[in-house]
């Protein structure tokens, strides 16, 4: 069977997977977006349907504050014993925590926070010990892998922090995850950072402690050495099998927007590669351990029809689940009916990171898109935005003017604010079509106002980049609102949202 990468596109990084029967479960890193950690499930590993968000309210998600590098790092999920834990980091606020559940399609617990540190935390269970692990340094001062037993009904640690393993040498070690397959343990990392030099590290050990020997051949994944390659950044990564005894990798990845331009915009996303073991218990992985945008294994059967998401509207998303709020929204600022969306802004802007504008978002989710969405006329700044940190953003919006209205583009990048060009509207206009196209390396914009249409030109999508950002999220494709000064309230209604992928 041949199914293409990545199998879950769009701003995904971080995947963690496991089994409960025939059923998979995937969890992603989701930064300062709310609700947090994106939640999935699949029958077949290829295909993968949202089925909500692991952390959605604001007892189990404070983040004031956390910007495009601060919020929810690097989950991992686990089910052991009829019960799903999801273990995480709030860099911004609390630390490791994790929260548990028995219905995976309904609430999870509040948290239950570890005193140990680092980020990337992972659980194993065995003979109901539970093993705790992060990157970071153990209690003598050790840095590396650092793993302790942890009482599972309150986090407190049972046994001293010990750091296990060091890596193979590489910098950055991170995303420690820990099997036990045949009677051997794995320990599983990252090293090199999750940019183009990330790469897949493995050891192998008799106890959850080790000693831990290093796989001969590492790194087991790695795309590094792939020039001119669209797929990179290929690391930290999870293991899983199926239900005919087959093991599989899921790995976070990202697809740059051209063949010889090392920039990404759509974020890190989750590819799958098959897993192979030998007589001695070392395993491989992937095509001569690198990963490609087309596979093809026999370990899938041929019935099994790969699926994209070509277009999402109102009609077929919703808000908590693809569309996102950005930080803790302030919940009387949204009003939500029947395929539209009402938005009444705030003073607090896209450019500002100390508090929640009235945003909402949906991830970038290929290279190639047209999205369009109608909005109603009304007294304040309101459009959409491209929106990759508060100060990398671009945005299409319709404002106030002296005659009436305005549409204009805006690029802000870094302290560089520019808006051209600025077209006045018919004063009797009561509504405007607003649509952005994607088109791997450049943005275009447009806009269709009573039977006119305006080409507000394009911009190149490079400066929207992570390579430029310096962060670890993607593009969101956002709807906003901005109550302007000196202007009384008001409500700007979204209609018609419609975003065509096109995969290539």
């Amino acid at each position: 069977m041949k199914y293409q990468n990545p199998v879950l596109t769009g701003f995904y990084p971080d995947p963690s997977i496991c089994r409960c029967g025939e059923r998979f479960y995937m969890v992603c890193s989701s930064f300062q977006f709310f609700p947090g950690v994106p939640l999935f499930e699949s029958t077949d590993l290829i295909n993968w349907q949202q089925i909500g968000h692991v952390l959605t309210r604001d007892s189990q998600l404070p983040l004031e504050g956390a910007g495009s590098v601060g919020g929810i790092y690097a989950p991992t999920i686990r089910y052991y014993k009829g019960r799903f834990y999801m273990v995480t980091t709030n860099v911004t606020h609390g630390g490791n925590f994790y929260v548990y559940t028995d219905d995976i399609y309904g609430e999870w617990s509040d948290p239950i926070y570890v005193e140990q540190g680092g980020i990337d935390p992972s659980l194993y269970f065995e003979d109901d010990r539970a093993y705790f692990m992060s990157n970071g340094t153990d209690d003598a001062g050790i840095h590396g892998i650092t793993q302790c037993e942890i009482d599972i009904a309150t986090g407190k640690k049972l046994t001293p922090g010990r750091s296990i393993w060091q890596g193979t040498g590489g910098r950055f070690l991170e995303s420690p995850h820990l099997y036990k397959i045949d009677g051997s343990y794995y320990l599983m990392a990252s090293e090199g950072g999750t940019e183009y030099g990330h790469m897949v590290t493995y050891a192998k050990g008799e106890t959850p402690y080790g000693p831990f020997t290093a796989y001969a051949n590492n790194p087991v994944l790695t795309n590094r050495n792939l020039g001119g390659y669209l797929l990179q950044g290929c690391g930290h990564a999870d293991l899983v099998d199926d239900c005919n005894g087959n093991w599989w990798m899921v790995h976070l990845c990202f697809r740059q927007i051209d063949q010889w331009l090392m920039h990404h915009t759509t974020g890190r996303e989750v590819s799958l590669v098959p897993v192979t073991f030998d007589a001695e218990g070392w395993f491989t992985a992937g095509v001569n351990g690198t990963a490609r945008l087309e596979m093809e294994t026999p370990l899938l059967p041929d019935t099994v029809v790969q699926h994209r998401w070509d277009t999402m509207t109102f009609a077929n998303t919703a808000v908590g689940k693809e569309w996102c709020f950005m930080q803790n929204p302030l919940r009387e600022q949204y009003v939500f009916a029947e395929e539209q969306f009402s938005l009444c802004g705030t003073e607090t802007a896209l450019c500002m990171e100390t508090a929640s504008p009235t945003f909402l978002g949906i991830r970038q989710k290929e290279l190639q898109f047209t999205a369009s969405c109608t909005l109603s006329l009304a007294p304040q700044e309101a459009g959409m935005t491209l929106y990759m940190t508060p100060v990398q953003h671009y945005d299409l919006l319709v404002r106030p003017c002296e005659d009436g209205y305005c549409v204009l583009r805006r690029a802000q990048l870094g302290n560089l604010v520019h808006e051209e060009p600025v077209i006045s509207l018919p004063r009797t206009a009561a509504e405007i079509t607003l649509q952005i196209k994607g088109e791997c390396c450049s943005y275009h914009f447009y806009a269709e106002c009573a039977g006119e249409t305006y080409d507000l030109g394009w911009l190149e999508s490079k400066y929207l980049s992570t390579e430029v950002a310096n962060n670890f999220t993607g593009v969101m494709l956002g709807l906003y609102a901005v109550r302007l000064k000196d202007m009384p309230a008001a409500w700007t209604h979204f209609t018609r949202f419609c975003c065509k992928n096109r995969a290539g």
